[in-house]
Formats: C-alpha cells, structure tokens, sequence
C-alpha cells in the first residue's frame, strides 16, 4: 500500500463514517477498484483509521461528554452487545470483509429500507401535540444497540442500524443521528484495539521482533491516516446532521441503490473486485 492509496482511504473513511452507507463497505470497495494488495497491514489499517473519524464527534460534541454520568451509562448499555456479537462471531465476520459481492447485495438492500424510512418513521411536530424524543431511555440505549448489531455485515452501515434503531425508539432525526456518532466511539475504539491485539499476536507468533512490529513507513500511514480521516469527518458531521434534519435519509438510500447496483451489474459481467 503506497501513501496514495492510504490517503484517498482516509478520505472515503472520514466521509462515510457517519454516513449511512457504510464506511466500511465504501473502503472494501476503494481497495479492492485502487488494487490494493492482501497485507495483515491493510486490514489493520481499515480499521485503526476509523479512531481519527471518531475523534471528530468529541471535537464537535465535547460538551455533552461533560454533561452527566448518565450519559456514559446509556452508551455502556448500547455498546455491549455489540461486544458480545463480535466475540462470538469474529471469525465470521473477517470472512465477510473480504468479499464485494456481500456489500453489494447490502448496499442495495439498506438502500431500498431508505427509500421509505421517512414515511415509516415520520417526526413528530409538537406544534401539533406531538412528543419527539431527543434523549434515550436506557431500554432504548439496549434497543440501539442491538440494532448496531446489524451492521457486522460489512455494507449493511453502522451509522445506518444505529439510526434506524433510535428512529424506531421515537427519536428525533438529529437525536438518533447524534446518538449513533456517540456510539460509534467505544465501538470502533474496542475495534481498532482488539484488532491491534490480533495484529500483535500474529507478529509474536511468527517470531517477528515486536520493537519493529511497524516500519517507520507504515507508522507515517496510520499517522496520516488518522489525521485525515479525523478533518474530512469532522466537515462531514457538521453538513450531515443538518441534511438529514431538513430532507431525511431517501437521497442516501438512492445513493447506496445506485452504487450497489452498478457492483452487482459488474460482478455479473465477470469484473474481479474481490481484492480483498
């Protein structure tokens, strides 16, 4: 992997982070179009660039970190189980993130559930008695977090579960969006450190000398990496809450049906996409 290719990377992670399209599913694309080769590196890579992005939501959110313990409590009960479904099914999952075919037939399919979301879950208006929900109970922290549990399968979208997951608890747009940012924190955190884990166990078991478990090139990366992702996340927060306050979320499950589409119409013809 060149420091192109881990450039134009942390731009798609620090732009779809957040968006319902899957961040994941976008980056598995962008190896596998740029021709990046299979590296233990790599994989960590896609993973470890994701704590920049997430930094991004305590450089926009930082007051509400301060608010109450109340707050960290709610997230503890929507992180767990996501916790639970990793451990148990890891294995599982790295098979997944090698393969187009899977975030192709997701994007499609998370697309169309976007298409009609708004009309499922319609915001209240208070002017007309209305009650919108702007801060979770902690059932419904649990609630989702169960629905970030979808988003194991690469292509289905963290942001997009866990949004939808606090839209059907009655949550305002702006309220279920925030929260998934929140959420996002501990969850790619115990990600990118369990997978660095991995990383650092493999090297040990092939006798690789841990003083030198990355070359200095490889350090420079994840560097670069990070700090891009965390300022193209940090824009990309700011415009997203905003759009999807005023439009709701059909522009997005029109982007991810068009995209899903052409994936599956070029596997079809035979195209080799699965890189990774």
């Amino acid at each position: 992997m060149s420091y192109w290719h881990a450039l134009l990377l942390a731009i798609v992670e620090g732009l779809t982070e957040f968006l319902p399209i899957s961040s994941t599913g976008h980056m598995i694309i962008t190896s596998a179009l740029l021709g990046i080769p299979v590296t233990a590196f790599t994989k960590l890579y896609l993973v470890v660039i994701q704590l920049g992005a997430i930094l991004s939501v305590f450089a926009v959110y930082w007051r509400r970190f301060f608010q109450s313990f109340d707050f960290y409590l709610k997230l503890l009960a929507a992180f767990l189980p996501i916790v639970v479904v990793g451990l148990l099914l890891k294995k599982h999952i790295d098979a997944l993130l090698e393969s187009v075919t899977t975030v192709a037939v997701m994007l499609l399919l998370g697309g169309i559930v976007l298409l009609f979301i708004d009309k499922w879950f319609p915001q209240e208006d208070p002017q007309e008695g209305g009650h919108p929900v702007t801060n979770p109970s902690f059932k419904e922290a649990v609630i989702i977090g169960l629905f970030q549990c979808l988003a194991v399968v690469p292509g289905v979208s963290r942001s997009a579960a866990t949004i939808i997951g606090g839209l059907t608890q009655k949550l305002t747009r702006r309220a279920a969006a925030e929260f998934a940012f929140f959420l996002a924190m501990p969850t790619m955190a115990a990600a990118a450190v369990k997978d660095l884990y991995d990383y650092y166990k493999d090297a040990k078991a092939t006798g690789t000398d841990l003083g030198h478990l990355f070359t200095p090139e490889q350090l420079k990366m994840l560097a670069l990496g990070n700090v891009v992702a965390f300022v193209v996340a940090l824009v990309a927060i700011r415009l997203f809450v905003g759009f999807v306050t005023k439009y709701g979320f059909r522009a997005f499950g029109i982007y991810r049906i068009i995209v899903g589409g052409l994936l599956l119409i070029l596997l079809g013809l035979g195209t080799n996409l699965n890189l990774l």
